[in-house]
């Protein structure tokens, strides 16, 4: 099975009370070209297909790996036309994490992806790059004459965050979705972090909050590391961002890979930020 950045943050341990798994319902499945996977206490089966559900008519708006979605039709035409309330929901999350990192989040850098990936001319790819040329509000998105968008820093959290709240609403009060990132609802839940060159480096504890890891190598895009960007290189080995919530960690998490530390230090506070956790590629890890 090939390694990606996804399989390095891994359930360790489950609920601090062992009883409590007595009474659990899981599903695991495959989403936004990842694994997934979700465990709910005091659930049903009747849950689960709701979640599903769920994540099916997201997927179909964000996928890059659908060629049905919103997301791949706006690539396509440069074009989106009355977006679906989440995509617009997406975008502004997206521009705050733009805003925040100095540019580092960038979702137009699909083409530069692209051309990494498939051997074309890296310097074309590059000029088309600039979140700051891209215009949307709730009747339409457009994008600028050959750009493209990847959310694949960000929609998994978005994803995550989405699902979260639909089981709070159906009233479950423990559970732990995992849709490449992880949001709990209760908890005490354990979880590992690892580093793909260091392996285990530590435990973070998720309890009503959020966790997101990135891992510039834990792919690689030819001979670079999978998380591009035009102007920066990856400066941390495995990246980690707990956060209220899945959307704000995600993003974070692989925007930061590519910051400098005091860019970390200001980002850190960042409202809804709640520890940062940095490997470098030495293996040393830093926690605040």
């Amino acid at each position: 099975m090939r390694m990606t950045r996804r399989h390095f943050l891994t359930i360790s341990a489950a609920m601090a009370a062992a009883p409590a798994w007595a009474d659990t319902h899981s599903w695991q499945g495959h989403a936004f070209g990842a694994e997934v996977s979700l465990t709910i206490k005091g659930g049903s089966a009747e849950v689960l297909q709701k979640v599903r559900t769920r994540l099916l008519e997201i997927e179909k708006l964000f996928s890059l790996y659908d060629p049905g979605s919103a997301l791949v039709w706006l690539n396509n035409e440069g074009v989106l036309y009355d977006p679906d309330d989440r995509f617009i929901r997406l975008m502004r999350a997206a521009d705050v994490a733009n805003a925040v990192t100095n540019g580092l989040f960038d979702p137009t850098v699909q083409p530069l992806w692209r051309a990494v990936a498939e051997g074309d001319d890296i310097d074309t790819a590059r000029a088309l790059i600039g979140w700051d040329r891209v215009q949307f509000d709730a009747g339409r998105v457009k994008l600028d004459a050959g750009q493209a968008l990847t959310f694949n820093g960000i929609a998994q959290g978005f994803a995550t965050d989405l699902v979260t709240e639909q089981l709070h609403a159906l009233g479950l009060t423990d559970t732990l979705v995992n849709i490449g990132e992880y949001r709990a609802l209760g908890g005490p839940w354990r979880l590992g972090i690892s580093d793909p060159m260091h392996g285990q480096l530590g435990m973070r504890t998720l309890q009503g909050n959020a966790i997101a890891t990135s891992s510039p190598t834990a792919m690689q895009l030819g001979q670079q590391m999978h998380i591009l960007h035009h102007k920066a290189r990856a400066r941390w080995s495995t990246v980690s961002v707990e956060a209220a919530t899945a959307t704000l960690a995600d993003c974070l998490s692989t925007a930061l890979c590519l910051a400098p530390r005091d860019l970390i230090d200001a980002v850190r506070a960042t409202d809804g930020i709640q520890r940062i956790t940095l490997v470098d590629f030495q293996g040393n890890l830093t926690s605040f």
